[in-house]
């Protein structure tokens, strides 16, 4: 299955990719851990990526196309692929058309503004590795470190005043893909409110993989 997971900033898209990953058995892609281990490696693009990131800002797309490309047509990506923070923009859907690479569904995980502000306030990220946390739903391991041993920190783009700023973008520049792909019969939504657990079984639901309760 190629999948692409959307929703807004703290919908739970990286916490439900590494779930699916394992029950769909193909590989999650995701920009957002890309782009900041480049920033820990401090390369040009994450040197580049970090100004923006840090502003709330998206990534100009030319940056992440091309990463999304390079990372698609490596072996592990042949028998599908969840891509989670990708697209994010109407040139990057297209980017995506232009290149080849067929999406057979787009989840769409559905959760208000207030909800996401409040959730991402317990949000928490292996400085080592980039594996995601959060103080509620995945908690950090007792001894405060992540499983690779790095340690665990909160990212500098979750204060309220960015994550509005980013929930805005969102809104403005990310969401019109839903219905890009509303038109081409291949969205799917469901409530992304609840719990890790919850949400889950709703999108096996939603994608086939469970039968639907009766």
């Amino acid at each position: 299955m190629k999948l692409i997971l959307l929703g807004p900033p703290g919908a739970g898209k990286g916490t439900q990719a590494e779930v699916l990953t394992k029950q769909l058995g193909v590989e999650t892609i995701s920009t957002g851990v890309m782009l900041r281990a480049a920033m820990r490696d401090g390369t040009e693009l994450g040197k580049l990526a970090k100004k923006y990131i840090d502003d709330g800002k998206l990534v100009p797309d030319e940056v992440v196309v091309g990463i999304v490309k390079e990372r698609l047509s490596q072996d592990d990506c042949k028998n599908g692929f969840i891509l989670d923070g990708f697209p994010r923009t109407i040139a990057q859907a297209e980017a995506l058309d232009a290149a080849g690479i067929e999406i057979d569904k787009v989840l769409s995980l559905e959760v208000s503004d207030e909800v996401i502000i409040k959730r991402l306030a317990g949000r928490r990220e292996c400085k080592k590795c980039g594996t995601p946390y959060h103080v509620i739903n995945k908690p950090v391991p007792e001894d405060g470190k992540c499983i690779c041993g790095g340690e665990v920190i909160q990212r500098p783009d979750d204060n309220e005043e960015t994550i509005k700023n980013r929930l805005k973008v969102y809104h403005e520049q990310t969401e019109p893909i839903k219905a890009y792909y509303e038109s081409r019969g291949k969205v799917i939504s469901i409530d992304s409110s609840h719990s890790v657990e919850r949400t889950n079984e709703a999108a096996l639901k939603a994608l086939g993989l469970v039968k639907q309760e009766q």
